[in-house]
């Protein structure tokens, strides 16, 4: 089953491979500069304003977030968001669209709907360099002062533990994408389920602080239910760096045992070694496995912006922002903030806690431009439901928050509850993934 020309021409504005705003870096995109020097101003088309100018780069969960709130908490500020797709297609919740489970709508929002209805302005372009010392940021369509500046900018991938050669990593990425960043990686996936014959279907599990830590389980899960629903000869593999899943462990394991122990195999603690795209083979220490399809997610790290403008850790160190933990603002400086999956502190990198951690940094800015007496650190929150079957709806879900350690300066879990029997709570569970759904796209895109 192909995806519909409709469904290709909503996703035409965020399907463009390789950008920087979302962490993949294009040669055929203009070169980030990394530069603190003056720079020759070439003024976006964007109104003047005497007021506090707060500029948002990603139109992500965290940075629609930001804007937002910052709106809320500081009215008097000019708040601007930096976005170079030109609608929003959610991460969480893909899943269930790669098995034709819901609708591209419900994925798809509006961020001129976002700005109109929260009072801020939607910006269509790439950052591409900054001048910190006079505090512009250079896009594609031209230059912005800020008063403050905040790198909302996602994830990029790492997969130099598989290879070193360009031309592979870039069969990897065409061929066999992740689909951990939105856009036309998901639409390769769902054509690859919806059109899959039979055989092998490998699925990777990364090590690290990957985003989104039950969405590759919860993958495997719906794609095994949706071969089985089809009565396919088939079999998802599932690869894992970890020497066990990561998170929900009970009830994804259960689910993979007695669901699916026909459609489903769990590898933990297994690393690739090699992977041969010509012969559809993939190595690791102990096994070859031949393969028909396959989503390849490698390690992630944050987007490559930040090494381009200087704001980010040294490359071999992930690439995350170099921030303090407790204000998210650059070392060294008071006005750029780095939030979101981009920042290195080890919260989940995922949906609702992008949201909650955008809150906080909006009231740290928004302190900043009225000022009040500082803001006190607030935890983020991670919420997560994660299907384990469709037919019949069957979910899990964990909540959890974080504390910080004053004496060794760490993050650790404050409070977690969790829901794992998808026996006893699966149905209830599956219907609260919409409700939470919604709240958060409300959240979001409207004046709510």
């Amino acid at each position: 089953m192909a995806i519909s020309r409709r469904d290709i021409l909503k996703l035409s504005g965020v399907t463009a491979v390789a950008t920087t705003i979302n962490g993949c870096y294009s040669p055929n995109n203009p070169e980030p500069s990394n530069t603190t020097k003056t720079i020759k101003f070439n003024k976006a088309p964007i109104a003047d304003s005497t007021n506090p100018r707060v500029v948002v780069v990603g139109g992500g969960w965290s940075g629609l977030a930001i804007a937002k709130y910052t709106k809320i908490f500081a009215p008097n500020s000019d708040v601007i968001l930096v976005e170079q797709r030109h609608e929003f297609v959610s991460c969480p919740l893909s899943n269930l669209w790669l098995v034709d489970k819901i609708k591209l709508e419900y994925l798809t929002h509006d961020y001129l709907q976002a700005a109109r209805e929260n009072n801020y302005t939607y910006f269509h372009s790439t950052a591409i360099g900054l001048d910190k010392e006079n505090r512009i940021l250079q896009t594609s369509n031209g230059d912005i002062k800020f008063d403050y500046l905040v790198f909302a900018t996602g994830i990029d991938y790492d997969y130099s533990r598989w290879t070193k050669d360009i031309a592979f990593e870039t069969r990897l990425r065409q061929e066999y994408p992740a689909g951990f960043i939105p856009g036309s990686e998901h639409i390769s996936i769902r054509n690859k389920v919806l059109n899959f014959k039979g055989g092998n279907f490998i699925l990777t599990v990364p090590s690290g602080n990957y985003r989104c830590l039950p969405a590759p389980y919860e993958r495997a899960c719906v794609i095994a239910d949706y071969f089985k629903q089809k009565k396919l000869k088939a079999k998802v593999i599932l690869l894992d760096e970890n020497n066990a899943i990561t998170i929900k462990a009970k009830g994804f394991q259960s689910a993979f045992d007695e669901l699916y122990g026909d459609y489903l195999e769990y590898y933990p603690n297994t690393v690739i070694s090699k992977i041969d795209l010509d012969k559809k083979i993939v190595e690791t220490e102990f096994d070859e496995i031949n393969f028909e399809e396959a989503a390849f997610y490698p390690q992630v790290r944050g987007a490559k912006i930040l090494e381009k403008v200087g704001i980010a850790k040294d490359a071999k160190n992930k690439l995350e922002g170099d921030i303090n933990p407790l204000t998210y603002e650059v070392i060294g400086e008071k006005n750029i903030f780095i939030t979101g999956d981009s920042r290195p502190m080890g919260f989940s990198k995922s949906g609702n806690t992008s949201n909650s951690e955008g809150q906080h940094v909006a009231k740290l800015i928004a302190q900043k431009i009225n000022k009040t007496k500082k803001v006190k650190w607030y935890p983020p929150t991670t919420t997560c439901f994660s299907a384990v079957s469709i037919e019949p709806e069957k979910a899990i879900y964990i909540y959890t928050q974080y504390a910080y350690n004053k004496t060794t300066k760490t993050f650790n879990f404050a409070s977690t509850h969790s829901s794992e029997n998808w026996k006893k709570d699966g149905a209830v569970n599956a219907a609260s993934i919409y409700n939470w759904a919604d709240a958060l796209y409300l959240d979001m895109f409207n004046n709510k």
